[in-house]
């Protein structure tokens, strides 16, 4: 039990899994009001504005810089981390998301293929850079804040 209590209030796990909330929660809500559409697997869904994964790694890398110092090797992990997740954001999920428009287009096209799917592909999978930028400055303030 010890231990369980010891993750719920590390602010490394919670800072960043609240941001995280927030952010999506915020998905879910903008959804709301722009396309008068309501969709709670937005909450667990990737890709959108801002990038829920540039703030959590930022916000990481921000708490760890203050807490040990932005010299230290713990920054330096936390940096290449986020630097790995924020380009595989934008880059290959993005790219992944692209191919997945196209090949739902080309299955649903009539008389194109004989292909029967009982499921499309999900589009929204990566970020653009502006939305892992904002997302990476979200996550720099929170971690700087708080």
């Amino acid at each position: 039990m010890k231990i369980l209590g010891e993750i719920v209030t590390n602010k490394y796990i919670y800072i960043p899994v609240l941001l995280w909330f927030f952010i999506q929660l915020f998905k879910v809500l903008w959804d709301l009001i722009k396309d008068h559409k309501f969709d709670f697997k937005r909450i667990l869904g990737a890709g959108g504005m801002p990038s829920s994964h540039s703030a959590v790694v930022c916000s990481l890398a921000v708490l760890i810089g203050k807490e040990y110092g932005f010299s230290s090797s713990n920054f330096a992990l936390a940096i290449i981390f986020a630097i790995v997740v924020m380009y595989d954001a934008c880059g290959v999920r993005r790219a992944a998301g692209k191919q997945a428009k196209l090949l739902n287009k080309i299955i649903s096209t009539p008389g194109l293929t004989g292909v029967e799917v009982q499921e499309r592909l999900v589009e929204v999978l990566g970020h653009t850079p502006t939305q892992v930028f904002v997302g990476a400055l979200i996550g720099i303030i929170a971690g700087a804040i708080l």
